[in-house]
């Protein structure tokens, strides 16, 4: 899935992948898509409720060698 910026937050555990990723789509236009990658198991439900509760979309997430990675749409 094609993205428009790229957020590693491998290694970060909760709630910095939510802090990281909310300062991230603040500097992406409306319809743009950040691809978060993070290994911090909490982020797959954190990341799902932070998007909803923004207005944002998960588009889709995956699980890659231990990565999981999240393409959000912002709203």
């Amino acid at each position: 899935m094609n993205s428009d910026k790229v957020l590693d937050a491998r290694g970060l555990a909760c709630p910095m992948p939510i802090v990281k990723t909310k300062k991230a789509i603040n500097e992406l236009e409306t319809g743009q898509v950040l691809e978060v990658h993070a290994t911090d198991k909490g982020a797959k439900a954190d990341l799902a409720a932070w998007s909803r509760s923004g207005g944002h979309e998960l588009l889709e997430s995956a699980e890659e060698n231990d990565v999981f990675k999240f393409w959000i749409k912002k709203g």
